[in-house]
């Protein structure tokens, strides 16, 4: 997963992940079929990683909604730092896997497009509880709210990638925070 999430898919060869895995080409093209298949079953890994991550955030009901948004930008920000190298992020596996193959591969856009609707969903439900509270002011429509945090989310993986500094990346989440309240 990391191979892939450093490298992309097509600069990523049989030879990295024969590294990455400690096998020979035979044995992880028998464990795995091809590329194609170890990738989708590193990309459902990431996917499914991450969003739980961000569930555990989002499901935490002794804090108000958006005190909720809130961590869970503190924990992109938190994870963008802890994965920069060389002043460079890894960005996000699935924003880069959009990238790189969405427009291309129905299959991959099939299974980006159920996880972003499934993460979308989830922020929805906490931005209209955070209406009904209070704690967050926009009257817009929580679906199109949780459309919005979650692009934030995406550019502050992407500027992450692109060397944005730790306070360019406070300062985008900060203004999202704004534009909820």
């Amino acid at each position: 997963m990391r191979t892939f999430w450093a490298n992309g898919y097509e600069s990523t060869s049989t030879r990295d992940l024969c590294e990455a895995l400690g096998l020979d080409r035979s044995s992880v093209y028998n464990a795995f079929t091809n590329k194609r298949e170890l990738f989708k079953r590193a990309l459902t890994r990431y996917m499914d990683a991450t969003t739980a991550d961000q569930l555990r955030i989002l499901d935490s009901h002794e804090l108000p909604a958006i005190e909720r948004i809130r961590a869970l930008f503190a924990k992109i920000l938190q994870t963008e730092a802890e994965n920069r190298r060389d002043g460079y992020g890894l960005g996000c596996l699935t924003v880069n896997t959009t990238m790189e193959l969405a427009g291309r591969d129905p299959e991959i856009a099939l299974m980006l497009d159920r996880n972003t609707e499934f993460r979308v969903a989830n922020l929805s439900a906490v931005i209209e509880s955070g209406q009904r509270d209070g704690t967050i002011g926009s009257t817009r429509d929580p679906a199109e709210l949780a459309r919005f945090v979650n692009a934030v989310i995406a550019g502050i993986r992407v500027a992450a990638q692109g060397g944005a500094t730790d306070a360019t990346l406070e300062a985008i989440a900060a203004t999202a925070m704004d534009a909820l309240a």
